[in-house]
Formats: C-alpha cells, sequence, structure tokens
C-alpha cells in the first residue's frame, strides 16, 4: 500500500465518526419530522452523504432509529437508578420506581414529542432496544420484591415471577410509552395510587 493510500485513508471518516454522524442527523431529523415521515434520502441529504453510504452503516432506517431508542432508554435507566440510589426500603423503592418511570416518560412526550414516537413504535413493533428495557424493568420489580421479602416487608406466599409480573402488568398503562401517550393526564395521580395499591396487595 502506497503512502498516498495511507494517508487518504488516516484522512477519511472512521467507522465511528460517521455512525455518529447518522445518529445525530437522524435525531435532530426525527426530532423535527418524526421518525415515520423521515426517509434514509432525507438524512442523506441532510448529512452530505449518499443514501448508499449511509446503508454501509446501518442497514434500515430502523437501525439507525434503533440506536436513538436505545441512547433515549439508557438515559430513562440511569434515571431510575440514580431515583433508587440509597432509598432505604422496597416499599419505598416501588413507589419511587413507578413516579419516575411516569414521570420520565411524561417529560419526554411533552419536551421531545417527535422523538417520544421513536419510543412508542418501538414498543409497539417490539424493537430490541424495547425488549431489553421491558426486560430489564421486570428484572429491577423481581429484585425489589426479593429485597422486599428478606426484609419482612412482603408477603412470601406468591411466586416470586408472578408477583413481579402482576406488578409489571399493573404499571405498564404508565411507564410504556405506545400506552402511556394515551394515560398523561391521569398518569400524575395513578403513580400514587397503583403503588399504594400494590404495596397493600403485598404486605405480609
Amino acid at each position: 500500500m502506497t503512502k498516498q493510500t495511507n494517508d487518504l485513508l488516516t484522512r477519511g471518516p472512521s467507522d465511528h465518526s460517521v455512525r455518529d454522524q447518522v445518529v445525530e442527523a437522524a435525531t435532530a431529523h426525527f426530532g423535527h419530522f418524526g421518525y415515520e415521515k423521515t426517509t434514509v434520502s432525507d438524512l442523506a441529504k441532510a448529512i452530505g452523504f449518499s443514501k448508499a453510504y449511509i446503508y454501509k452503516f446501518f442497514d434500515s432506517k430502523q437501525a439507525i432509529g434503533e440506536v436513538i431508542c436505545a441512547n433515549r432508554l439508557s438515559q430513562i435507566a440511569e434515571i431510575v437508578n440514580n431515583a433508587l440510589a440509597d432509598v432505604p426500603t422496597a416499599s419505598e423503592k416501588l413507589r419511587r420506581l413507578l413516579r419516575t418511570l411516569t414521570e420520565a416518560g411524561t417529560d419526554l412526550f411533552f419536551h421531545d414529542r417527535m422523538l417520544y414516537d421513536i419510543a412508542a413504535v418501538a414498543s409497539r413493533d417490539n424493537w430490541p432496544s424495547a425488549v431489553a428495557h421491558q426486560t430489564r424493568l421486570r428484572q429491577l420489580i423481581q429484585d425489589i420484591i426479593q429485597e422486599g421479602r428478606q426484609a419482612g416487608e412482603f408477603e412470601r406466599k406468591t411466586p416470586l415471577d408472578e408477583a413481579a409480573e402482576a406488578i409489571y402488568l399493573v404499571m405498564r398503562p404508565y411507564i410504556c410509552p405506545l400506552q402511556l401517550q394515551y394515560n398523561l393526564d391521569s398518569a400524575p395521580a395513578a403513580a400514587v395510587l397503583l403503588s399504594s395499591l400494590i404495596l397493600r396487595s403485598l404486605s405480609p
């Protein structure tokens, strides 16, 4: 390989850099026009790359949306982790979990409406990022129940996985983006009332 060829390769954008540019442009486009109304051709024009070049890094528009959705869900997971840090009891963790998830989802809906739509599409179509997020929440609920049982806060008769799944299903209309958009008005009150109902059902 000649020195000139080496120099050209060095000056060219790295794969990571190009992917970041595509994701950044897509986030702006989706945020302004909406996920379903934006095409890969639109993104190519915004970035200044050809559509074929973008397809070297992402095999579909969904693949780009998947990265954006995963980023947003990762932010929500971090918000939840911070909210639960140093909370002393499992009961309070469950209260804090539901309140934090409804607040984070509502905030995204009102401040990044078009990007919220990506999360709704991801939930509707079972994108890997959405499925992984749901799995994390189920596991977190199960861990909190287990912690409460060990501390004597919660009953131990109901199978752990059954209790965790039931709580997840009760919370789902207010934490799933696809459903939350239809329950925004009642979400704040639901976070309080459902938490109390769940905790009464868990009491020993």
